[in-house]
């Protein structure tokens, strides 16, 4: 079993053209691939940053199309790739998404190119935020998730599954550390405003308190003239440190991460066999 995993995070500034969107993926996910990267993760809304639209993208031919090409750039390269999320217009267990609404997904693609896992997002970001979007209601375009927290193995390494607000409920990451999980990914498109006020610090609370590496994707910029994402893609110790990351441009990086020191940490402060609830 390995006890070391490459970790690629690409950080993104996705538009409502799904092509252009998927052009940059590919040409980042080969850079990744280049450095040595293992586990390349992609941020929320990658294909398609127009949630009025994802309907009709997840109806339409373009979306074999999308599946066909990840899943491809997958086993050409001998990755897994995380895509952070893609609207789906059917539940795991099969079943027809009500309405004018999707699912948002988060697929776990292996290097043989099979869906190794799927998760739902389980958290829906209806809320006011002082920009110029003012108010976002994710319920009106997107179908919650099962409750059924997600963790899959990459090359020896538990990775649990979530996707962005999911970051502000630590009730799901406990649930993926009892699962196992030692690394966590958070594909995310945090606000500006949202992000700037937490997104690190929710970060690094997550790993503190799980003791696990936490990696948190996310995009980054002006998509359209109301909607700006924070950026900062960062990857975090069990001990809350920020090893590497982005500021709040396009561009990706990749980084070793060693079970050793997970191991370690757990091992110093044995937070988990002191709870008492």
């Amino acid at each position: 079993m390995t006890s070391t995993l490459s970790v690629a995070a690409i950080q993104l500034t996705s538009t409502d053209n799904w092509r252009d969107n998927l052009d940059t993926v590919k040409s980042l996910v080969n850079c990744c691939a280049e450095e040595g990267a293992e586990l390349v993760v992609l941020p929320e809304n990658v294909f398609l940053f127009d949630g009025k639209n994802m309907r009709a993208l997840a109806q339409s031919s373009d979306q074999q199309i999308i599946l066909d090409s990840i899943t491809e750039l997958a086993t050409s390269l001998g990755i897994y790739l995380v895509v952070g999320s893609h609207p789906m217009l059917y539940s795991e267990d099969n079943h027809a998404v009500v309405g004018d609404r999707v699912r948002q997904s988060c697929l776990a693609i292996s290097p043989q190119g099979e869906l190794v896992s799927r998760y739902d997002k389980i958290h829906l970001f209806d809320v006011d935020v002082d920009d110029k979007a003012a108010s976002y209601r994710e319920s009106s375009v997107i179908e919650k998730g099962e409750l059924t927290p997600k963790v899959i193995d990459v090359n020896g390494f538990k990775v649990g599954l979530s996707i962005c607000y999911d970051l502000r409920f630590p009730e799901l990451y406990r649930e993926l550390t009892q699962l196992g999980a030692e690394l966590l990914l958070v594909p995310a498109a945090f606000t500006y405003v949202t992000g700037k006020a937490h997104w690190n610090t929710l970060l690094a609370a997550r790993a503190i308190e799980n003791q696990c590496f936490v990696l948190g994707v996310n995009q980054c910029g002006w998509h359209n003239a109301t909607r700006q994402t924070y950026g900062h893609s960062s990857l975090y110790s069990p001990n809350g440190e920020r090893l590497t990351g982005l500021e709040g441009e396009s561009g990706y990086f990749v980084c070793h991460i060693d079970k050793e020191s997970l191991i370690s940490q757990r091992s110093k402060m044995p937070c988990f066999s002191h709870r008492r609830f």
